[in-house]
């Protein structure tokens, strides 16, 4: 992702994004949220690895086929699971309020 990247909706909207190669999101970029959308509401699912720049910020969950790395200074608000490794280097990674994935009420296990 190049740039900035707005997902606006309600509370009860949802975005699952899938991608059969990488996600790879520029330096100093961002997810972001308006209208009550949640991230707990919003799924990439990516069949090769994810890197995160140096300063961005993603949302959402993340379901990697092989490799998650999060440069310096980025963030997720959200979950990752990935196939072979999640690097985080300096990164904040904060889990979301609802407890609910796609509208379903679902139990948190930390």
């Amino acid at each position: 992702m190049p740039t900035d990247l707005t997902l606006e909706g309600s509370d009860t909207d949802k975005w699952i994004f899938q991608m059969s190669g990488n996600l790879d999101m520029a330096a100093n970029t961002k997810v972001i949220l308006e209208g009550g959308a949640l991230a707990s509401n919003i799924v990439w699912q990516v069949a090769g690895k994810v890197e995160v720049g140096t300063t961005a910020h993603m949302e959402g969950i993340l379901l990697v086929k092989t490799k998650a790395d999060f440069l310096t200074g980025s963030s997720l608000n959200g979950r990752i699971l990935a196939q072979t490794a999640v690097t985080l280097q300096s990164s904040t990674v904060t889990q979301p309020g609802s407890g609910r994935l796609l509208g379903q009420t679902a139990d948190i296990l930390v």
